[in-house]
């Protein structure tokens, strides 16, 4: 299981190199150590966000709240956008067990058109090190009825 999440964790990563450039991030650029007692575990109230239709040249945001359900520090290091459309946000603070945080996603639909689909691919320190979410929506272009 964990080769299959690498192993599509690397295709995500590489085509996104590849299709639309590299996403940006905006943490604070600070880790703490994690102590070596337990484990954190991340787990999200959503793994996919639709955005529905959307005009184009528009900048839509969501947030993707988390929760620590393990029994260690979590710390998110990384959240990377598939495309340099989308800009994630994260604190990078360490999120103890039982709290929550949330990762704010920002997609500017300027220059798209029709279904757009992005992933945001998120690396921690939890059980599951990396997670795979997803926003879509479709931009509709109102100069083109």
């Amino acid at each position: 299981m964990m080769k299959r999440i690498f192993a599509y964790s690397l295709f995500v990563l590489l085509f996104s190199a590849v299709g639309c450039g590299t996403g940006t991030h905006k943490g604070n650029g600070s880790q703490s150590s994690v102590s070596d007692t337990g484990k954190a575990v991340i787990s999200f109230t959503e793994y996919e966000h639709d955005f529905g239709q959307v005009k184009a040249g528009e900048k839509v945001t969501c947030l993707f709240t988390f929760t620590n359900t393990g029994t260690s520090d979590l710390v998110v290091s990384s959240a990377i956008a598939s495309c340099g459309c989308t800009v994630t946000k994260y604190s990078g603070k360490p999120v103890g067990p039982g709290e929550t945080g949330n990762i704010k996603v920002a997609f500017d639909t300027s220059g798209r058109n029709g279904i757009q689909t992005k992933t945001i691919t998120v690396q921690s320190n939890a059980t599951t090190p990396v997670v795979i979410l997803k926003i879509t929506t479709e931009v509709i272009n109102i100069n083109n009825n």
